[in-house]
């Protein structure tokens, strides 16, 4: 799970369907179906289901672990952004150099 696939799974609950999700990304119906592909053959259960197109349309939907999934990728995300946000991560970046030296000797 990323950042792309949580948008993705984000796409799809409000279009309802992978090809929607994935002209609203910006993203070609196959790689939006290859990366639905993926996480569903990753995770114990799948986190989009698909009902095929017919005359009555078809369609797909975040499953119930696909929205346990996401949730908890978004929790993790937030908490990401407090670390990075923190007292250690600034004391790093005060060591950093602006550009690395030319040699180590330097």
């Amino acid at each position: 799970m990323g950042p792309g696939k949580a948008d993705l799974l984000d796409a799809i609950k409000a279009h309802g369907s992978i090809s929607a999700a994935g002209r609203a990304m910006d993203m070609s119906y196959r790689r939006a179906w290859l990366l639905v592909d993926a996480m569903n053959r990753c995770w114990a259960e799948p986190l989009v289901s698909t009902v095929p197109g017919s005359a009555h349309g078809g369609g797909a939907r975040v499953t119930a672990l696909g929205e346990t999934v996401l949730a908890s990728y978004r929790a993790l995300q937030g908490r990401a952004a407090e670390l990075e946000a923190g007292a250690e991560c600034a004391a790093l970046e005060a060591l950093l150099l602006k550009s690395p030296k030319a040699s180590q000797k330097d």
